[in-house]
This record gives C-alpha cells, sequence and structure tokens, in this order.
C-alpha cells in the first residue's frame, strides 16, 4: 500500500513587518548620529571662538583708550563702517568723557543661523572716572571677527 509521508514544516511566509523595523531602526540610528555630529561640531564652533572674540573687543578697546581711531575704526563691521564714516567715528571716540580703560566680565558666543555670534560684556571706564556696562556685539565677517553695532 501507500507509505505514509513523513511530517514537514510548511513553508513561512516573509516577514516584511520584520524587514521593516529592522531598516527604520537603522535609519533612526543614523539620525541620531548625525545630530549627535552636529551638536559636537556646534559646541566646538561655539568654544574655538571664546578666545578669539575676547581678543578682539581687547584690541578694539586698547586702539580706543590708546587714541588710534583709525585702527579701531578697522575692526568694526562692514554694517556699522556704512553707518559711520572713518572721521565720524574718529571724532564720536574723541568727544569727552574719553574712554581710559576697560575690564571684559563676560564672554559669549552663540549660533545664529548657522553663524556664530559672540557678546562680550565690558566695564567701560571714562575720563572723571565714571563708569558703565556695555554688550559688545562681536560677529564673523570673512573669517575675521569683527565689533558689530554700537559699542558705547
Amino acid at each position: 500500500m501507500g507509505e505514509e509521508q513523513p511530517w514537514t514544516r510548511p513553508a513561512r511566509p516573509r516577514r516584511p513587518v520584520h524587514t521593516g523595523l529592522v531598516l527604520g531602526g537603522w535609519g533612526l540610528g543614523l539620525c541620531l548620529v548625525g545630530v549627535a555630529g552636529l551638536a559636537v561640531w556646534n559646541v566646538q564652533v561655539v568654544l574655538q571662538a571664546k578666545g578669539p572674540v575676547r581678543q578682539t573687543a581687547e584690541d578694539f578697546f586698547r586702539e580706543v583708550a590708546a587714541g588710534d581711531t583709525d585702527r579701531a575704526y578697522d575692526r568694526l563691521c562692514s554694517d556699522t563702517r556704512s553707518r559711520w564714516s572713518q572721521v565720524g567715528f574718529g571724532s564720536w571716540v574723541r568727544t569727552p568723557p574719553q574712554v581710559n580703560g576697560w575690564e571684559i566680565t563676560d564672554v559669549s558666543v552663540a549660533t545664529l543661523g548657522g553663524r556664530p555670534r559672540g557678546t562680550v560684556t565690558v566695564r567701560v571706564t571714562r575720563d572723571g572716572g565714571d563708569s558703565e556696562e556695555r554688550k559688545l556685539p562681536v560677529v564673523q565677517e570673512h573669517g575675521k571677527w569683527r565689533v558689530c553695532g554700537d559699542p558705547f
């Protein structure tokens, strides 16, 4: 008579859900690595910029206090230079009471629209001993840090 066939396991259907989950998890992991890399890059840009931002403010105030308004004017961003002529800036800086000292109390750098931007808090001392705290905006322009806005 007929021989009985041995029992075999039926073929399993492919699991598209399993494949989708694996690929989705891999994609999510890749996105997380990208976001982490971008965050690390942003932190590095900010931390590396504090020194040059501080140095730009130091040099600017050193030149202003010494009366070297031409060199101080060269440290201004193009937007500020478009509002002030070199002669007008020199006259404005020499108007009493003149700056004769400064102390940098804080430097902060952040990115805005992917571009680093610094703010230097400065205690400015003028002739006669009066002092005031000012926020000095510093921006990067053509690879150099420049003082922007109203420094006094």
